[in-house]
């Protein structure tokens, strides 16, 4: 080979080295460009869940947004809202105020004991009903009307009667009594009556509430979920006294079974009271 020829492919050899660490090098540029866009990918990525996240927790719940809300009061009410639950004969004398919360599990045992003693006398005109509820059961503090954290049974079971009260008296009535019963009233640790689909489960037993479309979307929508606010409202700012369930007022004076103020629990308690607060 001669001097020119060998100088000739050591300049071709080098040139091919030359081309290839360009190409190396570009390969390499290339992956980290791919690599860095990929990180800001991810990064971008994560701060958008973490954004949504931060949206999604500082959103408020139901019941804080349902307090903007206007409200719609069922029919068969009076008063401010609606708040003003009074059944019976108008030739009714006297009114009996019954203070109730739905998850409370002493209203139930009053209901399923004494419930049907208290609706026959309402029946007979011995007396007016008057129903203010309560929710603090699920939370809510007394008097503070504080959106509650253990639960959102009692406020939603409370909307649920404002759906049957717009039924009608007895409607609500009957479903009071079958939301107290053994059958469907929950213990006091779990929270059922949130759940619309069991509300209207147990609206399916009542005669004049089964198969009511109207009742059912009006559960379903949260129609009455305002008034139920407006009703809890109602009764932590009572002027009676009352900060328990179940209790009773009649002329401004808490019926009671004993000196230590205990609310009649049998029938026999009950009429008892009634009477001497009939007499009063």
């Amino acid at each position: 080979m001669s001097k020119r020829n060998s100088q000739t492919a050591k300049t071709a050899a080098r040139e091919r080295l030359r081309l290839e660490r360009e190409r190396q090098a570009k390969r390499a540029r290339v992956k980290r460009q791919a690599v860095v866009a990929g990180a800001v990918v991810a990064v971008l990525a994560a701060a958008g869940g973490i954004g949504y996240a931060v949206v999604q927790a500082n959103k408020p719940s139901h019941w804080e947004a349902v307090k903007d809300e206007k409200v719609v009061a069922p029919a068969n009410t009076t008063g401010k809202d609606g708040t003003t639950v009074v059944i019976g004969k108008a030739s009714a004398k006297k009114t009996l105020k019954v203070y109730e919360d739905p998850r409370c599990p002493i209203c139930a045992q009053f209901e399923q004991t004494v419930g049907s003693t208290l609706d026959k006398d309402v029946e007979d005109g011995k007396f007016k009903m008057q129903f203010v509820g309560g929710t603090f059961l699920d939370g809510d503090s007394l008097g503070k009307g504080q959106i509650g954290s253990r639960g959102e049974g009692s406020k939603s079971a409370m909307a649920a009667l404002g759906a049957a009260l717009n039924v009608s008296d007895t409607a609500f009535l009957e479903y009071k009594t079958a939301l107290y019963s053994k059958k469907f009233h929950p213990d006091e640790s779990t929270d059922k009556f949130k759940d619309a689909d069991y509300l209207i489960k147990v609206a399916q037993t009542v005669p004049t509430l089964k198969d009511n479309a109207t009742f059912q979307n009006a559960v379903k929508k949260g129609t009455y979920d305002a008034w139920a606010l407006a009703m809890s409202k109602t009764f932590d700012t009572n002027k009676d006294g009352v900060t328990g369930t179940p209790s009773f007022v009649m002329d401004g004076k808490k019926l009671s079974a004993d000196s230590s103020g205990n609310p009649p629990m049998t029938v026999e308690q009950f009429t008892t009271a009634i009477d001497a607060a009939l007499k009063g």
